[in-house]
């Protein structure tokens, strides 16, 4: 305490008593030197705690402006500034000396002797032309791959030309691609076999998540991502789904994964495909699927696609506004300096990635089916000033291509979409499987996805293969899934082609890629081969397609003919038929029967008299139609529609013929495809089980009493035991099939058309038991109840299996005990955990389940596990006919979904044969064709259709 201060504060004397009488007049000298002294005191701790304040206090902020901001945290904000204005651009391909994902230690490769598609038409071809697939080839050469590139394409290169540790893979001809793409997977956020655990496909805490993205859920040890490899897709775009309007980000992925491919960790990251991320990607959705998810009225929305409509506008708006603030943050503070700015940066982490999209940093994929949903997201785009990469799913782009033309930049979105698979909802009944032909006529770039687990992402190269069926141009139908997706995700310059700078990501196949079961022989990723010992198939030598220009006419439909004349027949494949098929070159059909086979001279000039219609087949082929076995058909419009359904028969037993709904699209697209049979069951619960009895009717009939609709009242008794029919678990589901079968032998039953009577009938042996059923676990138990029931009641089960993935397993005691199997699908993937132990087949597997099943000695069918394959039976035929190494003809192939199924004999139907002209050869390994005419199947002549 200073010195002067102690002098004028120090305490006053003792006063003299005379003082107090002047206290009246004026405050006693005593009293005022008390209130003095109370005055020093507490200036002297008011001193003390301001000294001790002062010693407490930091030292002056120089990184404060004078706005009390840290320049810092502005400079930093200056620099996301920079970092928001930035325009990405395709990553580069040409001028890298490796691939930011090569590994060290991977040694070169040069491949041989490979027939390549390089993807892209000879140099000069003019565009218009290169469009119509003029300078597409395929051509012999050489390949050399180092440090994750293709560094060399040449006719022949020389050994002496390429690093001494080179490893040389001779592909004696066969043909070589580029890795194909897959433009919209779940593979990783969707895990097979599907549980609940591992589902992280869509966050649903909100409709509005632009802020979630997929490689937070991403499992890199997901088994389907090895199994989609083994089909020579080597890199997918995995999408959130499509619950909410507004997914989330997005990510593209290769199929590269762990220590198998040298990596230390099994890690997300490692698998991006550009390790730079110059592009980020985000998935939305219009439509059904959120205001179905969301969609409550009175407590949540959207509940229709006008609260859609509004809910992608708000969100659009806020991000606009963020953006708009940002930018004008940004440019205050570039021209008068961030020592200037009043405030921060404005961030706001849920629309950041909204707002990266708005400035043009992110790749968008909508889902839309619908002409509303696709008009009114164009709309967006033009409001709100963004770009869409794709439509998904867009299943009635098909129908308006010039709105696709007026989205917003002048890039019109490319249509990702299946080949045929429709009908599951009202959205996909509209579709058509000519819509990749359509778009691609009109200017528009078709790709076709697998949404796996949806499809298997394993063969989406099938679905280019039927795009061609159905009339898109041979090369367009191999850019579908090559340089079609590569240009879409921003991977133009690295993915898609093989060219020197691009990507190794090969594919060498052991037939045409788009041949039906064409399998890879060896993938390689980033220059490093996939598979250590690939399984390669026995097949013949490879016939490359040669375009057929005659597919890109849309038939109008089939026509019923009273008469009718097919010259051009070059092959015969009736079961009734054993002459020599060199010399058949004709067919006679009169009213619904075959006629004549052969020279039918007499019949040919009878025809050219009375203007019976010819018709020239080229290489055509007769056959018996197809019965689709194990769908709804019959019974169903609409799969996701409750009111064109039969719906689910729970607990109640019930007969199929008693819901019989005929003349739908689906059985009329079914009889126009050599499908002129179908053999449907009540369902269970949902689309794959069943509970009931099934009918057997024709596809072309009108009605239930049209003659001759039904074939079969009652084919077969039906129950389900996978695990989607639990009641409440699978060994009370057996235990009560069980004692219904014991119950029925000793009971009488009074009803025909009870539970009973038709127990009955099976154990007399007069209709089987169709069990639907995929666990081997299971398959097993029901062998010993077949086994207990027959001894107990002395019957003979004639039991079929439908489903089956796992049946292989168990396939010698399936044929010992005489039960067959309907497979469906004929290649499973393991959607569920009783599928878990499916054979995917070549590279990964030495045959699939029908390989093993027929090695066995077992009567194998092949069945429809959803109504849209009925279009593909007879290319699923082939492909058990092309990947069988010889176990069947092609007349055994096609009998697979022919009449009658396994053990469904014995004569009890009378059937007069079904027949199918094919124009061209069916399936087969160089071939995508299907029927396109069918015979009428009663035995009555028709009008046109």
């Amino acid at each position: 305490m200073k010195k002067g201060m102690d002098e004028k504060c120090s305490l006053p004397l003792h006063q003299p008593a005379a003082d107090a009488a002047r206290w009246r007049q004026k405050p006693r000298k005593s009293r005022a030197l008390r209130f003095l002294a109370l005055g020093c005191l507490g200036f002297i701790a008011f001193a003390q705690w301001k000294q001790l304040s002062l010693s407490r206090a930091p030292a002056p902020n120089h990184d404060a402006t004078v706005h009390g901001l840290s320049a810092q945290r502005l400079q930093d904000n200056l620099a996301t500034c920079n970092a928001l204005q930035k325009k990405p651009r395709d990553p580069i391909g040409a001028g890298r000396e490796r691939n930011a994902r090569f590994i060290d230690g991977h040694a070169p490769t040069l491949i041989t002797n490979a027939t390549v598609w390089v993807g892209e038409p000879a140099a000069g071809t003019p565009p218009e032309a290169a469009r119509k697939g003029v300078g597409f080839h395929w051509i012999k050469a050489d390949v050399y791959v180092e440090h994750g590139l293709v560094k060399k394409l040449e006719p022949s290169i020389a050994r002496s030309a390429v690093a001494a540790d080179t490893l040389v893979f001779n592909a004696h001809g066969r043909p070589l691609t580029a890795g194909i793409i897959d433009m919209h997977s779940h593979a990783g956020v969707g895990s097979l076999p599907a549980l609940w655990g591992n589902d992280d496909t869509n966050e649903m805490a909100s409709d509005i998540t632009p802020y979630v993205r997929s490689i937070d859920g991403l499992q890199p040890n997901d088994p389907q991502i090895h199994v989609i490899k083994s089909g020579g897709v080597t890199t997918s775009l995995v999408l959130p789904g499509s619950a909410n309007n507004m997914g989330g980000e997005a990510y593209v992925f290769k199929h590269a994964v762990g220590k198998p491919d040298g990596r230390n960790e099994t890690s997300a990251a490692d698998m991006l495909a550009d390790p730079d991320r110059n592009w980020r990607f985000m998935k939305m959705a219009c439509g059904e699927n959120p205001k179905r998810v969301y969609g409550k009225p009175g407590k949540a929305g959207p509940t229709s696609r006008l609260g859609e409509s509004w809910e992608f506008r708000k969100a659009f708006e806020a991000a606009t506004k963020l953006v708009r603030e940002q930018d004008d943050w940004c440019d205050a503070a570039a021209s008068s300096g961030v020592h200037s700015m009043k405030s921060y940066l404005p961030q706001e982490l849920r629309w950041e990635s909204l707002g990266a999209l708005l400035r043009g940093q992110v790749h968008l994929n909508t889902h839309c089916y619908t002409i509303p949903d696709l008009e009114a997201f164009i709309g967006h785009t033009n409001e709100f000033k963004f770009k869409i990469r794709a439509f998904h799913h867009a299943h009635q782009t098909y129908l308006v291509p010039e709105i696709l033309k007026r989205a917003y930049g002048g890039d019109p979105p490319a249509s990702a979409i299946f080949a045929d698979n429709m009908w599951y909802k009202e959205e996909a009944y509209t579709a058509s499987e000519y819509a990749g032909k359509i778009l691609y006529d009109n200017g528009l770039t078709p790709i076709f996805v697998s949404d796996n687990p949806v499809l298997n992402a394993q063969h989406v190269l099938f679905e280019a293969a039927k795009g061609y069926k159905y009339g898109l141009p041979y090369h367009a139908a191999l850019a579908a899934v090559t340089t079609g997706p590569a240009e879409r995700l921003g991977f133009g310059e690295r993915l898609g082609k093989i060219k020197p700078g691009f990507d190794a990501d090969i594919v060498v196949w052991d037939s045409d890629p788009l041949s039906v079961g064409a399998a890879p022989v060896q993938v390689w990723i980033d220059g490093t081969a996939q598979f250590d010992d690939p399984v390669e198939l026995k097949k013949p030598r490879v016939e490359l397609i040669v375009p057929d220009e005659s597919l890109s006419k849309i038939p109008e439909g089939p026509v019923w003919m009273d008469e009718v004349v097919f010259t051009g027949v070059a092959t015969v494949l009736l079961k009734s038929e054993v002459k020599d098929v060199a010399s058949k070159n004709t067919v006679v059909l009169s009213k619904g029967k075959v006629t004549c086979i052969g020279a039918c001279e007499a019949e040919l000039q009878a025809a050219s008299k009375t203007n019976t219609p010819i018709i020239n087949l080229n290489n055509g082929y007769l056959t018996e139609s197809f019965t689709a076995f194990g769908s709804k058909i019959g019974l169903n419009a609409i799969d996701a529609e409750d009111d064109t359904d039969n719906g689910p028969s729970g607990t109640s037993f019930t007969r199929a013929e008693d819901g019989l709904a005929l003349d739908t699209k689906k059985t009329n697209v079914a009889h126009s495809y050599g499908v002129t049979k179908a053999i449907s069951a009540p369902k269970l619960n949902h689309g794959n089980t069943h509970h009931g009895t099934s009918v057997g009717f024709f596809t072309g009939a009108k009605s239930a009493l049209s003659k001759n609709a039904i074939f079969a009242s009652d084919a077969a008794v039906h129950y389900t035991l996978d695990t989607s029919a639990k009641s409440p678990s699978t060994s009370a589901a057996i235990s009560n099939l069980r004692h219904k079968l014991l119950t029925a032998a000793t009971t009488n039953a009074t009803d025909p058309y009870s539970e009973t009577a038709h127990l009955h009938a099976v154990l007399n042996g007069s209709l089987p038991l169709v069990l639907t059923v995929h666990s081997a676990d299971t398959i097993a138990t029901i062998l010993k109840v077949k086994s207990a029931v027959e001894s107990a009641t002395s019957s003979t089960l004639r039991l079929v299996l439908l489903g089956a993935a796992e049946a292989h397993l168990l396939a010698t005691e399936l044929a010992a005990a005489r039960v067959g199997v309907v497979l469906a699908p004929l290649l499973s993937y393991a959607t569920t955990w009783d599928q878990r132990r499916a054979l995917t087949g070549a590279p990964l597997t030495n045959g699939t389940g029908v390989d093993v099943l027929l090695d066995a000695g077992v009567v194998v069918g092949v069945g429809l596990e959803e109504d849209w394959l009925v279009r593909d039976l007879g290319l699923l035929a082939g492909w058990v006919w092309a990947n069988g190494e010889g176990r069947v003809g092609e007349k055994e192939a096609l009998s697979l979904p022919a009449w009658p199924p396994p053990y469904y004999g014995r004569g009890q139907y009378s059937i007069s044969p079904t027949t199918t002209a094919y124009n061209r050869q069916p399936p087969k390994s160089s071939r995508t064709t299907m029927p396109i005419i069918s015979a009428p199947s009663t035995g009555k002549g028709g009008n046109l259709w």
